[in-house]
């Protein structure tokens, strides 16, 4: 049952966080594309690791967690007003550069040369 409600938990973090990040007017922050990828809370809610990913690369990634950092005060605040907890976490950002990662690999899965499979030519 607890592990139920951590999940969800973790999931109003997640979409909250979302909407925090999209009112912030720190440049490092709003001249990328960022994207939440994952959100991880120990089970005692005392910390928060985000992972945060920019469509730019990893070094865009490293600036934009420079900033949320600095705003982390702000961001901790806005999420104990919108979520009813009794203990809000303390965040750690960290970059990531899936996004960047997916891009490539599906760039790389485009170029492939992969015939359409006809149901008409199998007659087994």
């Amino acid at each position: 049952m607890a592990n139920h409600k951590l999940g969800r938990t973790t999931e109003d973090i997640k979409r909250e966080l979302t909407a925090i990040l999209r009112e912030l007017k720190d440049p490092r922050i709003t001249s990328v594309f960022l994207s939440i990828v994952r959100v991880e809370v120990t089970n005692d809610l005392s910390y928060c690791k985000v992972y945060v990913s920019a469509l730019e690369g990893m070094e865009k990634a490293k600036s934009a967690v420079k900033g949320l950092v600095s705003a982390s005060g702000y961001i901790r605040r806005e999420l104990g007003q919108r979520l009813k907890l009794r203990h809000i976490p303390e965040l750690i950002f960290v970059p990531s550069d899936s996004i960047e990662y997916s891009a490539e690999i599906s760039k790389i899965l485009n170029t492939l040369d992969i015939k359409e499979f006809d149901d008409e030519t199998d007659n087994t």
